[in-house]
């Protein structure tokens, strides 16, 4: 089975590094041409020299900082009004850490902008194209955590569970025009941020970082976390034809961690 994405334009947020950067070269290793997005430039250029160019892609990056919810309106649609896009992976830094007596209005107001706000906005952008030619790939990096909410993450949680069902409703509303809306539901990935949440917890258990990080692991049924390129085959595979039945689904990719339905 080959996965062909030639002739397709793919847009891939937080793309600099862990999921998205290997989401980005998965597709390119699959003849898409891709847009890497995010805020710093020095790292967006590293970052797609190491993207294949084997099917002769032209491959691009656009500087936006997530965090700065106006400025990302105006560079996207700057970049989108002339970039038209056929695969769209929505995925942005995550909101700060806490629970819920930790929070307070104004960071749930920022979490609604970086993990809701902007995917809408995005995705608006990609939209009419998407129709135009009846083809189109919407892939949300979400979290296994709008199903099992973990207690620290609460901004995580809440805001990413509006946003699973805005896409069931995206889904079902274009499911007749070729076009597809999915999330991923995201367990432990061999990444940066899960081993700054693995010290974060060392320091508020008093542990050390390795035995913080080991009991992660072991919650774990497989005994060891995702590797990013896992993450970029499941994409991969929902961004191709191969995949045009299905749509609206919450998929956990989390080596068996969920344990509800």
């Amino acid at each position: 089975m080959e996965i062909n994405l030639h002739n397709k334009n793919a847009l891939v947020g937080a793309s600099t590094r862990g999921i998205g950067l290997a989401i980005a070269q998965q597709l390119a290793s699959c003849g898409a041409s891709v847009t890497l997005m995010a805020r710093n430039e020095d790292k967006l250029k590293h970052s797609l020299s190491q993207l294949d160019r084997s099917a002769s892609q032209q491959h691009r990056y656009l500087v936006v900082d997530f965090s700065n919810y106006a400025a990302m309106k105006t560079a996207t649609k700057a970049f989108l009004d002339q970039y038209p896009i056929d695969i769209l992976v929505n995925n942005t830094n995550g909101p700060k850490e806490g629970h819920v007596l930790e929070t307070s209005e104004t960071d749930y107001q920022d979490a609604f902008q970086l993990l809701f706000q902007t995917h809408l906005h995005i995705s608006n952008l990609v939209l009419p194209h998407m129709l135009k030619n009846k083809w189109g790939r919407i892939i949300n990096v979400a979290s296994l955590t709008v199903k099992e909410p973990a207690i620290n993450l609460v901004l995580s949680n809440t805001i990413r569970t509006a946003l699973m069902s805005w896409s069931k409703s995206l889904a079902q509303q274009i499911a007749n025009q070729g076009i597809t809306v999915n999330s991923i539901l995201t367990g432990m990935f061999d990444t940066k941020r899960i081993r700054e949440l693995a010290a974060k917890q060392a320091k508020a258990k008093k542990i050390s970082i390795d035995d913080a990080f080991n009991r992660r692991i072991q919650q774990i049924p497989m005994k060891r976390l995702g590797q990013p390129v896992e993450y970029g085959y499941l994409v991969a595979f929902l961004a191709s034809d191969l995949a045009a039945y299905i749509t609206g689904a919450e998929i956990p990719l989390d080596g068996g961690l969920m344990k509800g339905f």
